[in-house]
């Protein structure tokens, strides 16, 4: 799994007029849990692009004036409105304690359902998962070599490696639509 670095500072005073101050000045209000003790602290807000607006996840090396910690973000906050990057949670990383997190479907193979003029249309783009962190997968790899036209592969068709899927099994993961023209010769046919 990547990793990427964020610097962050310890916050002395915690509230909404200190936090306001915060992201007026480019910096988000972030907490750290999970750990033995909860560390509060702000980051540049710059640094978050390459975290939040991704579809792949990321283990965080938090460097806190000095002190290094492995974490996951557990949860992003975002303005309803402009979309400004409120608040980060960020859940520490424990050798051999297991974590939930959603991960991104990456699809393998070719499809013969697309090949005969189906359109692949993905339902589920992330699934929840749960592991320790040496076994986070990067991303869920769901083979779609044998999907038929009007047919669907579903979360319980993954096989976990090291993992545990905590998403529905009977979810659809893809489905491949017939399109109307299609539907329109394939009934012309009968």
């Amino acid at each position: 799994m990547k990793s990427l670095e964020i610097v962050g500072f310890k916050r002395a005073n915690l509230g909404k007029k200190d936090a306001k101050a915060l992201r007026l000045d480019s910096y988000v209000p972030c907490v750290l849990y999970g750990g033995t003790e909860q560390i509060h602290f702000s980051a540049p807000a710059i640094l978050f692009r390459e975290l939040l607006y991704t579809p792949e996840v990321h283990i965080v090396e938090l460097n806190i004036e000095g002190d290094i910690r492995r974490a996951i973000v557990q949860d992003a906050q975002f303005h309803p409105v402009n979309e400004m990057l409120l608040h980060v949670d960020f859940l520490e990383l424990q050798e051999g304690k297991e974590v939930k997190m959603e991960v991104p479907v990456k699809f393998v193979g070719v499809s013969p359902g697309v090949l005969a003029g189906g359109k692949l249309v993905s339902k589920l783009r992330k699934l929840k998962v749960k592991a320790t962190p040496e076994n986070l997968p990067d991303s869920v790899e769901v083979n779609i070599s044998d999907l038929e036209l009007g047919k669907s592969v579903k979360v319980n068709k993954v096989e976990p490696q090291g993992y545990t899927i905590l998403t529905n099994p009977l979810a659809p993961i893809a489905t491949v639509t017939i399109p109307r023209a299609l539907k329109g010769q394939m009934q012309a046919d009968k």
